[in-house]
């Protein structure tokens, strides 16, 4: 079948499931437009190169399977580095096209240039310049593979445009079906080492005071109902990482929740006292460990990952198994059965009881706002949280209010938290929310965004409303860079250096009725829940709803950074407390 390179490209999307395709039209990726009108993709008109980005992401948290997007060269390519290095530091499937001047021209400064390879290459697993029209088949299949397999990441092909024009003899190409892939030495082991599994099986028969220390691999491999086999098995309690909440549900006895630098009490100080960590799907990530010299210092380590080099990178473990975390759990409880099950654990007892005592002194806690003062966030999040239908998906902006969000929302299901981690991008929400609205339609989708984050990204919010996605922002308006703020409060003796927003510029009422979603306001407890209630019961546009918050509210607990998890610092109410 002859065809000319956009086709190819169209039909090689086509043929890997594509059905949804995030971007903005461009001179160097223009040919690749025209077959798209005729093809059974869906494209989303973006206003910003990072919004595409980010909805590809929000659209594979949500689904599991690879976003993609497609922007044209030079200022587009560089404005989609930002999602490309948050996908690669979250480990989430994506797939970028991005347009390249003709291929005779790459190098000499032509208009709209830049070297798209050599700039990504460090924030991609993978990149690709095609040069051939012949190569599109073979590349996109390969690249789809590489971001889905072993640890997944983004994967960006860029094209020229002189082989995807067809009215450039270089495009004209016979097209064919890729039998294999093309991707000598690239083998991602899956399979864990059957002794090194006996070997952590005993230690965790072994263990008194044992924890599971899931991270975001938990849901990658699809592995949360693996993990919670493993949990009720040995009764081992469970931390839920950042990029993990709804891996293990919160309403489960077993859960502690969230560890790290604003994780609660309980998880934070059980990683510091446990006797054993075991490691699923984890990075031990700056922010979870605090000061490395001082984390977890009794714990014996397990560490499970499809990456070796996350083996030994920060702590060294005392079994290290390389292989997919659902595998190598499933194999695990397989080895704790031929080891006698339950019955041949060591006796936890005390342990539960510390758990259950430092849950009871250190719960979640914020003083409620008095009748004459602005909204606490907290109490805002409760308030949503307790509105919405347990699956709610919830994506979230980077600051306070992401952790927030991550404290004091209830995650049962998997894939229902989406945000940015490891790169911590703040106009992460909308677009995530709009992305993972795109990938599950039936689902309600709230962002939870701050007033800061808010204004990075807000335009994609006419994406929401012209391309039909009904998502709900929840604006913390707290008219500061919140986080910020409290680091200046805290370690800055309170010397407050730019990160004041104001409270009524802009109004953003007024913007989200101009960007066309429903603006709502709110300013006291008692008009929460019937905002709440109005936002919810609008089904065909977005709507966005101002609470203004307390400006000096922090967020507790904290560990410093740079210091160790017994270090960790709770609310003001309860410092006089004995730990």
């Amino acid at each position: 079948m002859n065809m000319n390179g956009g086709q190819a490209l169209m039909k090689a999307l086509e043929d890997e499931g594509v059905d949804i395709l995030f971007g903005l039209p461009g001179g160097a990726i223009l040919p690749v437009y025209d077959p798209l009108i005729d093809s059974s993709i869906r494209h989303v008109l973006v206003r910003h190169e990072q919004g595409a980005g980010h909805m590809a992401e929000g659209y594979a948290h949500a689904t599991g399977r690879p976003g993609v997007a497609m922007v044209t060269s030079g200022p587009a390519a560089t404005n989609i580095v930002t999602p490309l290095c948050d996908a690669y530091m979250d480990s989430i499937p994506m797939v970028v096209v991005t347009g390249q001047v003709p291929y005779a021209a790459i190098g000499t400064d032509a208009f709209q240039e830049c070297d798209t390879t050599g700039i990504t290459m460090s924030v991609t697993k993978h990149n690709y310049l095609v040069t051939e029209a012949a190569d599109i088949p073979q590349v996109i299949h390969d690249a789809f593979h590489i971001a889905t397999t072993g640890r997944p990441g983004p994967v960006l092909v860029d094209i020229p445009k002189d082989i995807v024009d067809p009215n450039n003899p270089r495009s004209a190409m016979e097209w064919y079906t890729p039998d294999s892939h093309d991707l000598p030495g690239y083998r991602p082991n899956r399979a864990g080492d059957a002794e090194l599994v006996r070997q952590a099986a005993k230690l965790i028969c072994e263990s008194e005071r044992p924890v599971i220390y899931s991270g975001g691999g938990i849901l990658k491999a699809r592995a949360a109902e693996a993990l919670l086999e493993l949990a009720e098995l040995t009764g081992t309690p469970v931390v839920t990482t950042l990029m993990n909440r709804g891996g293990f549900p919160d309403d489960h006895p077993l859960c502690l929740g969230m560890p790290g630098m604003h994780g609660n009490y309980t998880a934070v100080t059980a990683m510091q006292e446990a006797d054993l960590l075991i490691a699923l799907g984890a990075r031990f990530d700056d922010r979870v460990t605090g000061k490395v010299a001082g984390f977890a210092p009794l714990a014996k380590i397990i560490h499970v990952d499809i990456d070796s080099a996350e083996l030994g990178k920060v702590r060294r473990p005392d079994v290290a198994i390389q292989g997919d975390c659902r595998l190598v759990i499933e194999d695990m409880v397989k080895a704790l059965g031929e080891l006698g099950g339950s019955e041949a654990q060591a006796d936890r007892n005390p342990w539960r009881s510390r758990i259950s005592g430092w849950q009871e002194r250190f719960p979640l806690t914020y003083e409620h706002s008095k009748d004459d003062e602005l909204l606490k966030p907290q109490f805002v999040l409760e308030q949503l949280r307790d509105a919405t239908p347990d699956d709610t998906i919830v994506a979230s902006g980077v600051g306070q209010h992401q952790m927030w969000t991550s404290q004091y929302w209830k995650f049962n299901h998997p894939y229902t938290w989406v945000n940015s981690g490891g790169l911590g991008t703040m106009g992460f929400a909308i677009p995530a929310a709009i992305g993972a609205k795109a990938g599950r339609p039936e689902a309600m989708v709230w962002a939870v965004d701050g007033d800061g984050c808010f204004q990075m990204t807000a335009q994609e919010l006419v994406t929401a409303a012209t391309e039909g996605f009904p998502i709900k922002v929840a604006l913390i308006n707290n008219a500061y860079l919140g986080m910020v703020r409290q680091w200046q409060e805290m370690f800055y003796e309170e010397r407050y250096s730019e990160v004041y927003l104001t409270r009524d510029v802009p109004d953003y009422k007024l913007w989200a009725e101009a960007l066309g979603c429903v603006g709502l306001r709110v300013e006291s407890p008692e008009e929460v829940g019937p905002a709440i209630e109005q936002a919810n019961e609008v089904d065909d546009r977005p709507v966005v709803v101002e609470f203004r918050c307390e400006a000096g509210e922090n967020v507790y607990p904290m560990v410093p950074a740079g210091m160790s998890n017994s270090d960790v610092v709770v609310d003001p109410s309860q410092q006089d407390r004995p730990r």
